[in-house]
C-alpha cells in the first residue's frame, strides 16, 4: 500500500510538471520607451515607429562592414525567423539599425540582406539614413545600448543584443544575439505577445 501511494505522488508530481511546461507564461524583464523615429528602410521607403506599432518585433544595431558580431547576429535572427514560420507566427517585424549610416546606404543594405537566406525579407526593417550622432544616442535612450564610432578606425563597438519591443513600442525583454541565442525562449515570447 505504502509503494502504491509513493507511486500516486510520483506520478502526480510528474504530471503537474508536464502541465507546468505547457502553460508558458510571458514576464518582461524591461520596460524602456522606444524614442519616436521615421528612418529609411533597405527598399529606400520610409519607417517609422508608427509604422512598426500593433505588431511585436525583434531589433537589433549591426553593419555591413563588421568582421565580429554582426554576421553571426543576422544569420541567427534568420534562424529565429524560421522558428516562427515553424510556428505559425505571422505577426512581427524584425529591425536592424544600421550602426554606420554613412557606409549602409539602402543599397548596400539591400545586398547584405540578400546574402542570407532569409524565410519572408518582407518582415525585416533594416534603417538607415540619419548621422552617426544620432544612432549613438538613440541606442542609447531607446535601448539603454551602446553605440561608439572609434576615429580612424572602420569597425563600429556595438552590443549583440536582441531587443524585444512590444507592440505599443516599448523594450521588454533582450536577448543574447551572437552566441547562446534562446531561440525557443524568443519564439514563445514573441507567440505570447502575437496572441
Amino acid at each position: 500500500m505504502k509503494k502504491r501511494s509513493i507511486m500516486l505522488i510520483g506520478i502526480l508530481i510528474v504530471s503537474s510538471l508536464l502541465a507546468a511546461c505547457g502553460s508558458y507564461k510571458f514576464e518582461p524583464e524591461l520596460n524602456i520607451e522606444v524614442q519616436d523615429f521615421s528612418l529609411t528602410n533597405q527598399n529606400d521607403k520610409e519607417v517609422s515607429l508608427d509604422d512598426l506599432k500593433g505588431k511585436p518585433w525583434l531589433a537589433m544595431f549591426i553593419f555591413t562592414n563588421c568582421t565580429t558580431v554582426c554576421p553571426p547576429m543576422t544569420f541567427n535572427m534568420t534562424e529565429i525567423q524560421t522558428a516562427l514560420q515553424d510556428e505559425d507566427i505571422e505577426d512581427y517585424n524584425i529591425v536592424a539599425f544600421s550602426v554606420d549610416p554613412d557606409v549602409d546606404t539602402p543599397e548596400v543594405l539591400t545586398n547584405y540582406l540578400n546574402s542570407y537566406s532569409v524565410a519572408d525579407s518582407s518582415k525585416w526593417q533594416l534603417l538607415t539614413g540619419y548621422k552617426q550622432e544620432y544612432i549613438e544616442q538613440f541606442a542609447r535612450k531607446s535601448f539603454n545600448s551602446l553605440v561608439k564610432k572609434s576615429p580612424g578606425n572602420d569597425q563600429v563597438v556595438h552590443m549583440s543584443s536582441y531587443y524585444l519591443v512590444n507592440a505599443d513600442g516599448q523594450v521588454v525583454k533582450d536577448y543574447d544575439g551572437a552566441t547562446n541565442v534562446p531561440v525557443e525562449t524568443i519564439v514563445a515570447d514573441m507567440k505570447a505577445l502575437t496572441k
